[in-house]
């Protein structure tokens, strides 16, 4: 039998279990690419490089209910790359601390804060 691949949108909170080798699994489902993990759920996430990370690629962020986001990690890949000052600017203005990382720090820190039940969200760009 073949492990069930994931369609492009699981909802509800999911635990990342693993990650590299240009994706991740979570929900005992996997997905190659980047993703984003909301309180909705966990969907594809378009942006590949630390460039792409910006206001329009994290919009659906910005279209969770208000107050169910208070962080926001960003996995930056394999190197930790500063977010631009207008992107901070954007997330603080809608209540959200955005945390950048690395993709591996953030994949974990993000599976930490969801079993704590923190408000927590993650944008994570896929890996190697």
């Amino acid at each position: 039998m073949s492990e069930p691949k994931y369609a492009g949108f699981l909802p509800g909170k999911h635990a990342i279990e693993a990650y590299g080798q240009g994706g991740f699994r979570f929900g005992g489902m996997s997905h190659k690419g980047s993703i984003l993990a909301l309180p909705s759920g966990i969907s594809a996430w378009a942006a590949q490089t630390p460039g792409e990370i910006d206001v329009a690629t994290l919009a659906p962020i910005f279209q969770e209910p208000k107050g169910t986001i208070e962080h926001l990690l960003i996995g930056t890949g394999e190197a930790l790359v500063p977010l631009p000052a207008a992107l901070r600017q954007a997330l603080r203005d809608a209540g959200i601390v955005a945390e950048p990382m690395t993709t591996s720090a953030a994949a974990n820190t993000y599976s930490i804060l969801l079993r704590e039940d923190r408000l927590v969200a993650a944008a994570l760009l896929a890996v190697p």
